[in-house]
């Protein structure tokens, strides 16, 4: 496993890029292994691309795209302007609230990071906000798309440790909602310390809010349809994919008006290059998984943990430390497809809920995204905003020091994540 480890490294290291990392380091366990042939390497290639639970990851990376060229930002946003932006920090607020909003809908941190800053970035400097904290606001308040359906780390976790995808789609809710209101505490906090606050502002009358929400009602409405489809049994977390295909095109077509065939042209581009770069990594990743399943890697990080450690707890607070720390240098689909086949049958074997643990996991993994020394959706911010990152992270600490105290509570309190799961399943 050290071969496989340290070959996955250097390529890491020298910029290689991250599937072909991935890749190499699984052919490097082929080629050393005297019981193992290559081809069983290439057969483990294709059997992950047989997978019908992974059809759910191009139906809604596509349908992200979709509704981004229907209309549903604008109006997602619009409304996001009218219910908080009144408030101290309002376009800090409105930030949050979109990530909420945008999580139903890109299933992607980088992605909803990127709009955000191009479409609130600016504004929010021309109003007098400090460059560091709009980009800090930004690309922390997209955490919420890691646990908010249809989170796109939450269908390969499922995927790859056989948990209930449906289930984690509903205990997500409460968190990102939790995360939310977290987050938006903090931002008012702080704007109301710095003066952040818009002259004669006033919250918005019933009947402004109800016109916001009715313009928007498609796109709120999106969520809502995915969960009780899901539930009913209508659909399986694959086939809702699809169906969020065809209701992005008639929302843009006949509801919205927007949707052009140039549109759909230029989602469909900009799907497939994030599409074929998830599924790279996604099959590269399938020589890996069999070669930590071969070598027993799960079982001998158990006995470690097991070992010095009783408090179930504990030792799944220790795994979460290690995968923030892992977070740290690697991307969070990365993680969630190497790590989950090693954690999932420990924390099954101490009797913790798979469902539980793996938004645990999802937070903690997603937020090295926004976190240096090789976050994406930091980058990603801080490059559109023109921001430096010292700035950035000085910015950050209040927020990320949010989201621990979040995430530990969710960790001692477990009813919080699963008490929708238990409600409806």
């Amino acid at each position: 496993m050290f071969l496989v480890g340290g070959v996955f490294l250097f390529f890491l290291l020298i910029g290689a890029p991250v599937a072909f990392a991935i890749g190499l380091s699984g052919f490097a366990f082929f080629v050393s292994s005297d019981v193992m042939p290559i081809s069983i390497g290439v057969q483990k290639i294709a059997t992950v691309s047989q997978s019908f639970p992974l059809l759910a990851v191009p139906f809604f990376v596509l349908a992200g795209h979709l509704m981004n060229e229907s209309g549903i930002t604008d109006r997602l946003f619009k409304f996001s302007n009218v219910a908080v932006s009144w408030m101290a920090g309002g376009l800090a607020q409105v930030s949050i609230i979109l990530s909420t909003l945008m999580g139903g809908i890109s299933g992607s941190a980088v992605a909803d990071a990127a709009m955000e800053a191009r479409v609130l970035g600016p504004k929010m400097t021309e109003n007098g906000y400090a460059k560091g904290f709009s980009a800090a606001v930004i690309a922390l308040s997209s955490l919420i798309t890691a646990t908010i359906p249809p989170s796109i780390g939450l269908i390969l976790y499922g995927y790859v440790g056989n948990v209930s995808i449906g289930r984690l789609f509903l205990a997500g809710i409460v968190p990102g909602i939790l995360m939310m209101v977290v987050l938006m505490v903090t931002a008012y906090l702080i704007s109301k310390k710095r003066n952040y606050v818009v002259t004669d502002a006033r919250p918005p009358k019933a009947r402004e809010l109800l016109c916001a929400m009715w313009d928007a009602k498609w796109a709120l409405l999106f969520p809502v349809l995915l969960i009780i489809t899901i539930r009913g049994g209508l659909f399986t977390p694959s086939e809702v994919g699809s169906f969020a295909v065809v209701y992005a095109v008639l929302v843009g077509v006949f509801a919205h008006r927007e949707l052009t065939f140039a549109g759909v042209k230029h989602a469909f581009g900009d799907a497939l290059t994030d599409i074929g770069m998830i599924m790279l990594i996604i099959l590269m990743s399938g020589m890996v998984g069999f070669a930590i399943t071969f070598l027993q890697v799960p079982q001998t990080i158990s006995g470690a943990l097991l070992a010095g450690l009783s408090n179930p707890v504990v030792i799944v607070g220790v795994i979460l430390l290690m995968l923030f720390v892992a977070g740290l240098f690697v991307e969070s689909t990365v993680l969630v497809l190497l790590l989950t086949p090693i954690f999932v049958p420990i924390i099954k074997q101490l009797g913790f809920d798979p469902v539980h643990f793996g938004i645990l996991m999802m937070t903690i993994v997603t937020l090295g995204s926004m976190t240096p020394p090789v976050g994406v959706a930091m980058y990603t911010v801080c490059a559109i905003m023109n921001v430096k990152i010292e700035h950035y992270v000085r910015e950050s600490l209040p927020f990320l020091a949010a989201i621990v105290l979040l995430v530990l509570t969710m960790l001692l309190l477990p009813d919080i994540v699963l008490f929708l799961p238990r409600l409806a399943f």
